[in-house]
């Protein structure tokens, strides 16, 4: 199970590399996502393994509500660049 957990942790380095060397902000914000989506999971794994669910409960609320609020701010970006145009 170890092994699983460093290769989430491996594929969890993709997107920041990614975010790092991308200067649009629709690229970070792609990244950022797939890092919330990606550390959520990890939680919910952990989170069986131990056989805790509270951490589950912590792993499910980061995975709805972290992608909503990322899903909010790009529609505020979105709507200030075309204000800007």
């Amino acid at each position: 199970m170890n092994l699983i957990l460093i290769t989430m942790i491996l594929a969890l380095l993709i997107p920041v590399y990614e975010a790092l060397q991308d200067n649009d902000i629709w690229q970070k914000m792609l990244a950022f996502a797939s890092i919330a989506t990606k550390t959520s999971v990890m939680i919910l794994v952990i989170s069986v393994l131990r056989n805790d669910w509270m951490i589950g409960v912590v792993g499910v609320l980061i995975l709805s509500v972290g992608n909503a609020s990322l899903m909010l701010l790009a529609q505020i970006l979105k709507r200030i660049k075309f204000i800007q145009n």
